[in-house]
């Protein structure tokens, strides 16, 4: 463990808004998600303005003869085109976003994920951890159950052993599952795919600050679906290496 929990990102009690971004797909979720917002609050302002009026209007004591006009060729022609290019305008970036989020830029770690009811298995598959036994190197990873967690670690989010990763690299995450869909979700790293059995997904992070990055399963798996966190420490090269040199020599 190379840092301790100032350094980390996870959820806090009555927190109403993300968690600090760690890298540019989070970034660009965040930016849209305050886009999409700024749209909301100026449509609920219009909308609820329009209620106000109509229920001022049709009071009797202000407009005792009710009107006949059952139709309205403008208002129609402005309530129909005005929403279309409201949503012309969220699609480009939406779907900016979401091919971003698809690309692979040239992986230079593998990290494979395994979900397991009720706990994760990684292998880095880049790595030979005996070169007469042609083994990579993996690990299965555990919750912290409460009566052994130590001061300061996070109840219900700790493992026993967290996924290490170096900053500023493009990584590919390969994620499957043994038995039934499991959901591999980092909220900081903009991170939630399905490992689905049979099948094999893809993601690209690129984590552009070193810390500790707490996700769960957000895929309901079964009994002990809350009980299977995700905890990624990112460091930076030099310590990465010299990790990968230890579970080599293991």
């Amino acid at each position: 463990m190379i840092f301790n929990k100032a350094f980390a990102e996870h959820p806090t009690p009555w927190q109403l808004y993300f968690q600090d971004t760690a890298t540019p797909i989070m970034e660009g979720i965040v930016n849209l998600h305050n886009d999409l917002v700024f749209f909301l609050i100026i449509i609920a302002i219009f909308v609820l303005w329009m209620l106000i009026r109509t229920l001022m209007i049709h009071v009797k004591s202000n407009n005792p003869i009710a009107s006949n006009v059952t139709h309205g060729t403008a208002i129609e022609i402005a309530w129909t085109v005005t929403p279309s290019l409201i949503l012309m305008m969220v699609a480009i970036p939406s779907f900016a976003l979401l091919y971003s989020m698809d690309e692979m830029v040239d992986p230079v770690i593998t990290l494979k994920v395994i979900g397991h009811q009720w706990y994760w298995s990684y292998e880095y598959s880049d790595y030979v951890a005996n070169h007469k036994l042609n083994k990579s190197i993996n690990y299965d990873s555990y919750m912290v159950p409460e009566e052994d967690l130590e001061l300061g670690q996070l109840r219900l989010l700790e493992v026993d052993n967290r996924v290490l990763l170096p900053v500023g690299s493009h990584i590919r995450a390969i994620i499957t599952a043994a038995d039934v869909i499991h959901s591999w979700a980092v909220p900081s790293l903009g991170v939630k795919l399905d490992g689905v059995p049979g099948r094999l997904n893809q993601i690209g992070m690129f984590i552009k600050r070193e810390g500790v990055y707490y996700g769960q399963c957000s895929e309901i798996c079964g009994v002990n679906h809350g009980f299977m966190p995700i905890v990624i420490e990112a460091v930076n090269l030099s310590n990465y290496i010299n990790w990968i040199n230890t579970k080599s020599l293991a």
